[in-house]
């Protein structure tokens, strides 16, 4: 798992990381801020970014799994951790392959399946369900149909979920948060989220 990844959007997102830690810019998403309350136990966090989520679950009993293409992200994330003395793993991987063998109490996985083509993007959100234990948590948040802002993607190299694609992909689970929400973006474009937290069935 520890692949390094070349890619627009990793070279975007490390560009815009490495702005963010030179200003100490640590603050959580609105849809991290979501996710938060729902975490437990042993966590997964795909595509974790700064890792603001993984430090704020681990500051709140969590042990963390971290996974990240941005290199500066996962160098950051490890500093952060080993100053505070938290139980966090950072992994620089390539998540276009996601290869786990063990399953976690929450798996998240926020603002990251929309940079896969398709298919990649449908089976990595399959292995996102395959992930989660028994009465754990799946956190999922994506572009839907409706963004125009594409900036940050390649030709191809993206895919954006229909409304209720999501939800029906944790068919039998269930659904304890869904929203859709619009954010402006640059040059007159926009942003379409979906966002849902799902417990999967008791065995």
């Amino acid at each position: 798992m520890n692949a390094k990844v070349d890619s627009q959007a990793v070279e975007f997102f490390d560009a815009q990381f490495q702005r963010q830690v030179r200003s100490a810019d640590y603050v959580l998403n609105p849809f991290e801020k979501v996710a938060l309350p729902f975490l437990f136990g042993d966590v997964l966090d795909l595509g974790c970014g700064l890792g603001n989520l993984s430090l704020a679950a681990a500051q709140r009993g969590c042990r963390v799994t971290a996974l990240d293409g941005s290199p500066t992200a996962v160098a950051d994330l490890e500093r952060r951790a080993k100053k505070l003395k938290l139980p966090i793993t950072a992994i620089e991987a390539d998540l276009r392959q996601i290869d786990i063998d063990r399953q976690f109490d929450c798996v998240v996985c926020i603002g990251l399946l929309m940079f896969f083509p398709r298919q990649t993007a449908i089976n990595n959100l399959a292995k996102v369900r395959g992930l989660v234990r028994a009465n754990g948590i799946a956190v999922v948040n994506a572009f839907i149909e409706g963004t125009t802002f594409l900036a940050m993607t390649e030709p191809g190299q993206h895919y954006l979920f229909s409304e209720t694609e999501l939800p029906h992909s944790f068919s039998g689970w269930n659904i304890e948060y869904q929203k859709m929400e619009s954010f402006e973006a640059p040059n007159e474009t926009v942003k379409r989220f979906c966002t849902i937290v799902t417990r999967s069935p008791q065995l």
